[in-house]
Order: C-alpha cells, then sequence, then structure tokens
C-alpha cells in the first residue's frame, strides 16, 4: 500500500469535491486497519469513498481517503447455503457475473450497478419489491476495521446490535472491508414495460404493487404521461430484448438522445414541458426476459443530481397529488421523470424502509442545472408526510429531524460515541446527520 498525497477527488455528478491530506488503496483489512491507526496517531480523520455515486458528501474528508479499488476479493462462495463473501471494493456489476457464473443472484437490487457493495450497502441502497427488500436485508453478516484498528464481524449471532446499525451506517461505525450476502438461486424476470396515463397509474397504485413481485413508474413533468415497469419472475427460456431494439431502448433513447434533451433544456428550460411531452411518447411498451440483475439494471450515462424520500406507504397518493399540484404552482421546468418505487418493512435501523410499508419519490435534475428551488419544495412536501431522506442523495435534514423519524436513531448514536468517540470516522454529512 502506496499512499498519495493531495489527490483531488469528485463524485460522480461533479457536485461533490475533496482535497485528503493523503490518499491509501489498502489490499486487505489488516491494511485498512493499519490505515486506521496511523491516521488516529497523526490526528485525521479517514473516510472510505466508493465509486462516487452518492451525491451527499458522505465520502468528502480532508484527512485520509481511502479507496477500495484493490479491495475485491471473492473470500467465498456456498452454493449450498448461499452465502457469498466479498470485499468492500468489488463493484456490483463484477459482483452480479459472480453470482451468475455460480447459478446465485441477489432477489433484489437498485437500478444501476456501477457501485461498490460497501458503497451502496451503507447508503442503504433499495431497488422496488412487494416482497423482497433492499440490499440491507440481504445481508449475513459484516467485516469492519472499527476506530480503535480493530477487526470486528457482526451478523444476527455475534454483536447484533453493530450489525442492525452498521449496515446502513455510512462508514460511521467502522470501515466496511468485507460483506458476507444472503444469496438466491438464479432467475430470470419477465419485464413488461407500459406508458399509461397519470389518472390510471393513480388509480392502479394498489393494483400494481400487490400484483407484480417489482413494481415502479417514472412521470414525466409537465404532462400526463407515466412509464410503468413490472418485473416478475418466469421459466425459462430467457427471451432477451434484441440487439438493436437493446441498443435503441437503453443506449441511443435513454442516454444520447435523452443527453441531448438535456443539453436542450438547460439552454432553453421554456421547451421543457413540450421536449417531456415527445419523451413520455417515444418510450413506448416492450415484454422481455432476462437474468434477473439485466432487467433490475439499466445503463445511465446522462448525469444528474438526485434527491429521495421515503414516505409511509399510505401516503403515496394524496403525496403524489400534492406534487403535481406544486409543479401547477411552482415556475419549475424539470425534464428528468420522477422515480416511484416501493419496498416493504426492513430491520437495519437506518434503512429508510424502517419499520414500515414504503414508497419512494425520487427527484432529478441534469447535474448541470440548478437543483435548489425544485429539492426544496418537493422535500417539504414529504418530511411533513415524516419522510426519510436517502442517505446517499441531496437533502438539508439534520440529526434534529431524523431522529423523529427513525425509532432507532437515538441508540445509533449512543454505538456511534462507544465506537468512535474521537469522530475518526466523522466528515461535515455525518456531523449533519448525526451531531457534532
Amino acid at each position: 500500500m502506496s499512499p498519495v498525497t493531495h489527490r483531488k477527488w469528485q463524485n460522480w455528478a461533479g457536485n461533490q469535491q475533496a482535497t485528503p491530506h493523503r490518499v491509501a488503496t489498502p489490499r486487505t483489512a489488516a491494511e485498512v486497519a493499519e490505515t486506521v491507526r496511523s491516521a488516529a496517531a497523526d490526528g485525521l480523520t479517514v473516510r472510505m469513498t466508493g465509486t462516487g455515486h452518492s451525491f451527499t458528501g458522505a465520502a468528502v474528508t480532508d484527512g485520509v481517503l481511502l479507496r477500495p479499488t484493490a479491495l475485491t476479493a471473492v473470500r467465498s462462495v456456498d452454493t449450498a447455503t448461499g452465502l457469498v463473501t466479498v470485499e468492500a471494493g468489488l463493484a456490483l456489476h463484477a459482483f452480479n457475473r459472480v453470482l451468475d457464473e455460480h447459478g446465485l443472484a441477489l432477489a433484489n437490487m437498485g437500478d444501476i450497478q456501477e457501485q461498490t457493495v460497501a458503497g451502496a450497502l451503507q447508503t442503504a441502497t433499495h431497488g422496488t419489491g412487494r416482497d423482497a427488500a433492499g440490499l440491507v436485508s440481504q445481508v449475513a453478516a459484516l467485516e469492519l476495521v472499527l476506530a480503535d484498528g480493530n477487526t470486528v464481524t457482526c451478523s444476527p449471532d455475534e454483536r447484533p446490535d453493530l450489525f442492525d446499525a452498521a449496515r446502513a451506517g455510512l462508514g460511521t461505525l467502522g470501515v466496511v472491508t468485507a460483506i458476507t450476502w444472503k444469496t438466491v438461486p438464479s432467475f430470470l424476470l419477465r419485464a413488461q414495460e407500459e406508458p399509461m396515463k397519470w389518472d390510471e397509474v393513480l388509480a392502479r397504485l394498489d393494483e400494481f404493487g400487490s400484483a407484480n413481485e417489482h413494481f415502479e413508474f417514472y412521470w414525466f413533468p409537465h404532462t400526463e404521461g407515466c412509464l410503468t415497469k413490472r418485473n416478475n419472475r418466469v421459466e425459462g427460456p430467457a427471451k432477451p430484448l434484441p440487439g438493436f431494439k437493446h441498443w435503441l431502448d437503453d443506449k441511443f433513447l435513454s442516454n444520447t438522445v435523452f443527453g441531448a434533451i438535456n443539453r436542450l433544456t438547460h439552454r432553453a428550460p421554456a421547451a421543457t414541458p413540450f421536449v417531456n411531452g415527445i419523451s413520455a411518447k417515444v418510450l413506448g411498451a416492450r415484454t422481455y426476459s432476462d437474468t434477473s440483475y439485466k432487467v433490475f439494471t439499466s445503463p445511465r450515462t446522462v448525469r444528474f443530481k438526485e434527491q429521495e424520500y421515503a414516505i409511509p406507504r399510505e401516503q403515496l397518493v394524496p403525496a403524489l397529488r400534492e406534487l403535481r399540484a406544486l409543479f401547477d404552482r411552482k415556475d419549475w421546468r424539470i425534464s428528468f421523470p420522477i422515480e416511484v418505487r416501493l419496498l416493504p418493512p426492513e430491520d437495519a435501523w437506518l434503512s429508510m424502509a424502517y419499520g414500515r410499508q414504503t414508497a419512494f419519490i425520487a427527484v432529478h435534475v441534469y447535474n448541470r442545472d440548478p437543483h435548489e428551488d425544485y429539492f426544496r419544495g418537493v422535500e417539504d412536501l414529504l418530511t411533513a408526510l415524516d419522510g426519510r431522506p436517502h442517505w446517499g442523495k441531496l437533502h438539508t435534514r439534520d440529526a434534529a429531524y431524523l431522529e423523529k423519524v427513525y425509532p432507532r436513531f437515538g441508540a445509533f448514536q449512543a454505538l456511534r460515541d462507544e465506537l468512535d468517540p474521537d469522530r475518526r470516522f466523522a466528515n461535515p454529512y455525518t456531523r449533519q446527520v448525526f451531531g457534532d
């Protein structure tokens, strides 16, 4: 491991930057522990970055920045139990391929696979599901390096409080160095994507949510148009999209053309409603089946900024109606569709779905566009419904608010006080959301 001095870092969206005192690329948990002890001796904080797909300052540090690019080993694969242990820096797309080679899969995923496994886990990445929950619910054990330099493991049977807290711990309880996942036998998903009008989607939300294993939809602001997505398990053989259709829809239209649209609306915001009307009509119905992770995830090359809130499921329809009314009252011109997903209750203390049936509303803007007024208006609406902000996406909430919406927030803070009293793993973002 060779520390590098004064190396600049920025996230994928380009809205977060850092110039750490030094950068380290550990190859083992022992080297992580050595770096943490060295940082403590020098009075420096430590943060682990992933691939930069968080929009918050979660990875920012002026102390020691750990890069996980050498911490990518697959330690063990047990096809009988489905338990698979991999190191923190392994990218999800590489992990998915490893699992597929062994006839295994994650039961549920978010819609991109560029993050490291630890980065996705620590920010409680979730996806959408009726029965299958997010990543924090698919973990059997964690290995962490604590602030004192000791390496520990935790699971439901070993240090269970640490396990429940650290699964979505933002790296504040320790540096995650390895994760043991609970996987399932590999499966195919049938994807049914269908344009639909706003009123029909809202009228049938309960039906879609209960009748499908995975349901989500996108609303194109300033229009009546939505795109619904229903994913359900099927027997083989797979019937993937033809190569040209995949390129046309997922690469050309959804990325190349969409990128051009956002460059246009960035220069001419008044054109946004007209352009969105065209976008809502271009993406037509399609049905295909493929390996699960290929259906769950899609390429994303147009850079954006994002805010996402988790609200009680029963509040979803009123919230969406009020959100649409906000568009009528505000002078917003938003080119990105609004994404709506569902999830069952989870038990990790800081999961956004902790203890309740949950709906997620995600709003985006092109990364070169201002976001403050739009995100603030949506945030005011959703926090009035006890909304919980996504840990890796932009928000303005602080510890005083978060302790009101997370029943185990106080227990998390107490555990943090015990394990990291000197705040070795703190940065401005963690001080915002956890205090001190």
